[in-house]
């Protein structure tokens, strides 16, 4: 099987040069023998079978990912016989299953026929670069536009570091972050993870540490903006330190359970106190308590970055408080209910569901959620934070594709990893809406909370390799404030 590996290995990059397309790669060195049906467009010939068996499956391209990382997607075993229409079905949704384990910058999946009911798949993949040091220079605000308006393009509200991340540590999808960071937030990071620690390839573990100190923090919110303060003496305000284990159960295909214990432990200075007394919600200037989340993920998207068809859903519920709950008993619910549907071809409707309940009536400060807190958000309210214990928010976006294309980049830049850019560009209409209970009912907050709001707008997504998206839109809200917003990643 390897050397018939190495063969096609070498007849797709003959190909892939000489035509520098995907579809027909195995054209110039298979057609005499084999007749390749590609499923991802179903391809009609005169003698179409009924039902197929699978001989064998070979994998091309993957210099580092494991075989066995890459077989865990398929759908599909050998010796084995599928009505045709049904298998070509399987193939294209195992091609997006591969691809969404975020390793390729191109997946394809090709049956060879070999007889009149016999085939063997050929999957071709496009590896990524997986070692990515970084800079880091981002903006310390929820957005881009609390930045740009409400804190005036205050540069020292920049965070700037190093991040590394290792995205497939020993070609078994493992991932290794770690960043080291300053400016208006300085901390550093450690998180470890491992989808599978079982032959099975159904369990995994993930470790996450994480440090925090910050010399200006939010410490409440007067209509519906966040009140910043920042000692005279700029001395650090706000420490938090954050450790947590995560175990996944990956039963099927698209659906996950994960499980996580963790201890978050947060310092603030006593000068944080005498400016909201109740920050904590307790005496004293610390805050340290565990916590347990169960949290349930069905993911069908065809693209993680961005989907254009499938539907998420998951249901996450979170104990605040295990040991001692003096300090801190509160349990928190989340839910997400994402839906994509294909309009044709270029064309597609996205509608997304979020909400969240607090049993409490108060949360200390650093677990207070709403409108403006990701990923909850109403379009048109991006400079505002609607707090409150109980939130629903339902955004939709109607999107059509004017531009799907790549660039050829190779004779600038000798590495397959980065020698294509991919480019899409969507025009999109928008309409969200939702509603913020604030059982305190906050007088200074009572513009926007406990009230039906909504915003509206276009705008333009950019989506381009590696999973970057961007965002520009101009969007109205219910009190008619109008403007332009950019955000560095899709909106649901």
């Amino acid at each position: 099987m390897q050397r018939l590996e190495q063969i096609y290995r070498y007849i797709f990059l003959f190909n892939k040069f000489l035509f520098s397309v995907r579809s027909f790669f195995l054209w110039a060195g298979l057609q005499f023998f084999l007749l390749p049906l590609h499923a991802q467009d179903s391809l009609q010939i005169q003698d179409t079978p009924q039902q197929i068996k699978v001989n064998s499956i070979y994998i091309i391209g993957n210099e580092k990912t494991e075989r066995e990382i890459i077989l865990r997607e398929l759908n599909f075993v050998t010796n084995y016989y599928y009505d045709w229409v049904t298998f070509l079905g399987i193939l294209k949704s195992d091609q997006q299953k591969i691809f969404n384990l975020r390793l390729f910058n191109e997946v394809e999946i090709t049956p060879l026929r070999t007889g009149p009911e016999e085939v063997e798949v050929l999957i071709a993949v496009k590896e990524r670069w997986y070692i990515l040091p970084s800079v880091i220079f981002e903006l310390a605000d929820r957005n881009f536009a609390e930045w740009w308006t409400n804190q005036e393009r205050d540069w020292s509200r920049v965070n700037y570091g190093i991040k590394i991340n290792h995205t497939n540590v020993g070609g078994r999808n493992e991932k290794f972050r770690f960043s080291g960071q300053l400016g208006f937030t300085k901390g550093l990071e450690l998180i470890y993870s491992k989808p599978y620690i079982d032959r099975k390839q159904k369990h995994g573990l993930s470790f996450q540490l994480n440090y925090r100190d910050q010399k200006t923090i939010p410490i409440a919110s007067k209509n519906n903006r966040q009140l910043f303060y920042t000692s005279e003496f700029e001395e650090v305000l706000r420490k938090n330190f954050v450790t947590a284990l995560r175990y996944t159960f990956r039963r099927t295909f698209y659906n996950f359970h994960l499980l996580t214990l963790g201890h978050i432990t947060t310092w603030v200075s006593p000068k944080v106190l005498e400016q909201n007394p109740n920050y904590f919600l307790q005496p004293g200037n610390r805050l340290s308590f565990s916590f347990f989340q169960y949290s349930f993920l069905h993911d069908k998207r065809d693209n993680i970055a961005y989907a254009t068809k499938g539907e998420l859903l998951q249901l996450t519920a979170t104990k605040y408080g295990l040991i001692s709950r003096k300090k801190l008993d509160e349990l928190e619910i989340n839910i997400t209910a994402n839906k994509y549907i294909a309009l044709g071809k270029r064309a597609h409707f996205a509608s997304g569901l979020t909400a969240g309940w607090f049993l409490s009536p108060s949360q200390p400060y650093t677990l207070v959620r709403g409108i403006g807190y990701s990923p909850n958000f109403i379009r048109g309210y991006e400079l505002n934070v609607i707090e409150g214990q109980q939130l629903v928010v339902q955004k939709n976006s109607l999107r059509f594709q004017v531009i799907n294309t790549s660039f050829d980049l190779s004779k600038a830049i000798n590495n397959d990893q980065f020698n294509t850019l991919p480019l899409s560009i969507y025009l999109s209409g928008n309409f969200d809406h939702g509603v913020v209970r604030d059982r305190n009912r906050i007088p200074e907050n009572l513009a926007l909370t406990n009230q039906y709001l909504f915003g509206f707008g276009a705008g333009i997504d950019i989506v381009t390799g590696y999973d970057a998206v961007f965002r520009l839109e101009y969007s109205i809200n219910k009190q008619g404030f109008g403007n332009f917003f950019f955000n560095f990643k899709a909106p649901f």
